[in-house]
């Protein structure tokens, strides 16, 4: 109970169903601290400490700029790639009923469940030049296993249930009835979707976007077999900093880390602004 400004008598506020706001805000403090900005905070003062001149001098490196355009590029592209498609994955589980649904719903998690290095060796043994999809595609002249495309796959599979688990209880909670007026009032299929369903699933779809690029950027078990690793042309930024600590060579792998951290919070930052507008532009606050 708490006494509001003057004039407006006793207000009762609705009891938290944890006891004490200050005791779980300073557990959620600590929590955070340990986790989280603490490892980041030890990151970026060692980067700090080679100076903005040496700093610079290591991110501007052809290699390390031709590794971080790839692995940012890549991890775009799967992500773009998982909007769309599992978008449609959760449209399909949601609106139809068809025998094995429940099988295919559980499959879509087995990418969170797999061993990232073990989804590697299987995707490189079948896109590779003999293996079973691969062996198909060499005489087209495409050549999937050790190359950027090869990333790109690698990338969509570990990413494809983000989107979906994130899409999914939107869409469910979704109102038919909206639809229904929609079609009663004239519109077609295709408006219904792109002016009453879309809406309505944007900010869910640019969270699943943005967690399905976020963990593809950092993504290496799964893509070291697949991409062959070649300087230049198939080399991801993980892998670059794995290959500096190896030769023990400290500044330039956590400057090339700072250098990624800052890249995807930006990026993260800009989607996160982008579905806050969403939200408040179709009044889903």
């Amino acid at each position: 109970m708490t006494r509001g400004a003057a004039g407006q008598g006793i207000r009762f506020v609705k009891p938290s169903v944890l006891p004490g706001f200050g005791l779980a805000l300073g557990f959620t403090l600590t929590y955070m601290g340990l986790i989280v900005l603490l490892p980041l905070a030890a990151l970026v003062l060692k980067t700090a400490s080679l100076g903005w001149g040496e700093i610079w001098a290591i991110i501007t490196e052809a290699r390390v700029l031709a590794a971080l355009r790839l692995s940012f590029g890549t991890a775009f592209i799967a992500a773009a790639l998982n909007a769309v498609f599992g978008l449609l994955v959760a449209w399909v589980l949601v609106r139809y009923r068809f025998p094995g649904r429940r099988l295919f719903d559980a499959v879509v998690d087995l990418p969170f469940a797999l061993p990232t290095a073990v989804a590697g060796i299987a995707l490189t043994a079948l896109y590779a030049p003999n293996g079973w999809i691969g062996k198909l595609l060499e005489p087209l002249g495409l050549k999937v296993a050790y190359t950027p495309l090869g990333i790109v796959i690698a990338l969509t599979f570990i990413g494809l249930p983000f989107v979906v688990r994130t899409v999914q209880p939107v869409l469910e909670d979704l109102d038919r009835e909206t639809e229904e007026a929609s079609a009663t009032l004239g519109a077609r299929r295709h408006q219904t979707l792109a002016r009453v369903v879309l809406p309505t699933l944007l900010p869910a779809l640019l969270t699943g976007f943005a967690l399905a690029f976020a963990r593809a950027v950092g993504e290496y078990g799964s893509v070291i077999f697949i991409a062959g690793n070649i300087p230049y042309v198939s080399e991801i930024a993980p892998l670059l900093i794995a290959i500096k600590l190896e030769e023990f060579d400290y500044a330039g792998a956590t400057a090339i880390a700072t250098a990624m951290l800052a890249l995807s919070f930006t990026i993260l930052l800009v989607l996160n602004l982008i579905q806050a507008y969403g939200r408040r532009r179709y009044g889903h606050d």
